[in-house]
């Protein structure tokens, strides 16, 4: 008879907090005393076509202490109005009548929820959530999907991540190819660890060569079709380890028509509050238009980052979640309107249901996938509202429009969002955090060889969602 095959090793546990290899070994790089490094040996499960196999990889643990917790105060400033007019920002080929910018978030911005923002501020920037150059490379379902724009939508933004430069060249060349969009942003702003750790995202820009390479083969590939390529990054992996002016620099020499800063860095994470100065200073740096991103929670607060910085525009992220009514009230602020748009519950109960049956036609008529998107929507949807915990517990538990829609025709269309929480921050608050690394990722500002072929490494997990 056929033996059984062995069990896969045990994980090994942690060890003690007092020593061990993950125990910092208070190492000075750069003079800094306030980082440290875990070096560890972790155990990771690798998912292919045969069962898991078990594999080991080096990693660094970056513990950055004495980041801010305290949240923005600007949020509680008087309305303010922009200093001086705001001109259209130029891309390329492409005019961006009001410079507004939806940030590209997982999960959030794909085409239903882009054109309920669009449809508000029709001529700003609506940039579609990242898509994994390996995935679109491979042809995965799913980022083919993430690629779909709406009828409605000019100018079709996407935003392109990956860490190999070939594999980030050759998606490119699928989306001049396909005619997919008519402008490409790159991500190296994503502090996400399960990112980071390969080398990618806000880390990315640490290793100068790598950075100036994908920004060098993206532009060659797009520019010829007039497709202007963007890039956001944040500014550094912690303050001891800024790049931001040197990631502005590198960009502008390789040919992007644009930058955008997310004024925190890595360490930061989603927590306290962004340093405008940082984008200020970007820009006195640059000659091409630099977004601004962190923080604007309200029309008032992006006036206020023009005001304070002289950026060209503004990016925005967690502000629209459950609000895409906040591109207007930009618009308006733009303008030198006071008008802003304060729904009651009825108007948000409409808002709802459309995007319900967009996603439903998103998910190609799964209404239960797309009622199952549209759960963490609705909970932004009516932060706020005096709907009870029983209510918004009974939208999780959905399977259908007609469950969503019964649901809905029992709130109270009268109810006014309290005054008191509007433009007040919203979605993912995290305060300072661990950044995991590749093993020996800050010791060299550029890519050995062994680290490339680290990274480049044919890992499955690169093409799947």
């Amino acid at each position: 008879p056929r033996r059984a095959p062995p069990p896969p090793p045990p994980i090994p546990p942690p060890p003690p907090r007092g020593g061990g290899v993950n125990a910092p070994c208070r190492r000075r790089v750069g003079g800094a005393h306030r980082t440290f490094f875990q070096e560890s040996l972790r155990p990771r499960l690798y998912a292919g076509s045969r069962p898991l196999e078990w594999g080991c990889m080096h990693e660094t643990v970056v513990n950055t202490a004495n980041e801010t917790t305290q949240l923005d105060p600007r949020t509680d400033s008087a309305p303010a109005r922009l200093d001086h007019a705001l001109a259209p920002v130029r891309l390329g080929p492409l005019t961006v009548g009001t410079p507004v910018m939806l940030s590209p978030m997982a999960g959030v911005t794909n085409w239903p929820f882009r054109v309920l923002c669009e449809e508000y501020g029709p001529d700003g920037l609506y940039v579609a959530e990242m898509i994994t150059a390996r995935a679109l490379v491979a042809r995965n379902p799913k980022a083919l999907r993430l690629c779909r724009f709406a009828p409605s939508e000019h100018p079709r933004s996407l935003q392109l991540y990956g860490v190999n430069p070939a594999i980030v060249e050759q998606a490119a060349r699928i989306v001049v190819d396909e005619s997919m969009a008519d402008h490409v942003d790159l991500n190296f702003g994503c502090p996400v660890p399960k990112v980071t750790r390969r080398g990618g995202g806000s880390v990315l820009p640490w290793k100068t060569d790598l950075l100036e390479e994908i920004i060098h083969r993206v532009v060659r590939v797009c520019e010829p079709a007039g497709i202007p390529v963007t890039a956001k990054f944040r500014v550094g992996i912690d303050h001891d380890h800024e790049t931001f002016l040197e990631s502005g620099r590198i960009a502008q020499g390789e040919g992007c028509a644009a930058v955008t800063l997310h004024a925190r860095t890595t360490a930061e994470y989603y927590g306290g509050h962004s340093d405008w100065t940082r984008i200020g200073e970007l820009v006195e740096h640059l000659d091409i238009p630099v977004f601004g991103n962190g923080d604007i929670w309200g029309a008032d607060d992006a006036v206020a980052m023009v005001n304070e910085t002289g950026c060209a525009g503004v990016a925005i992220g967690r502000g629209c979640q459950g609000r895409p009514w906040i591109f207007a009230d930009i618009r308006n602020a733009f303008e030198g309107s006071d008008a802003r748009v304060r729904p009651t519950l009825g108007e948000v109960r409409a808002v709802v249901m459309r995007h319900a049956r967009l996603l439903v036609e998103f998910f190609d008529g799964d209404e239960r996938m797309a009622v199952h998107d549209l759960r963490k929507h609705i909970a932004w949807y009516l932060k706020g509202f005096p709907v009870g915990g029983s209510v918004r517990a009974a939208f999780m538990g959905c399977e259908s429009l007609a469950e969503v829609q019964a649901i809905i025709d029992g709130l109270d269309q009268r109810a006014q969002l309290p005054e008191r929480i509007v433009d007040k921050p919203r979605g993912r608050v995290r305060f300072a955090k661990k950044v995991h690394l590749p093993y020996g990722w800050l010791e060299s500002r550029r890519t050995t060889h062994a680290e490339r072929e680290q990274l480049f490494g044919d890992d499955p997990m690169d093409a799947e969602y």
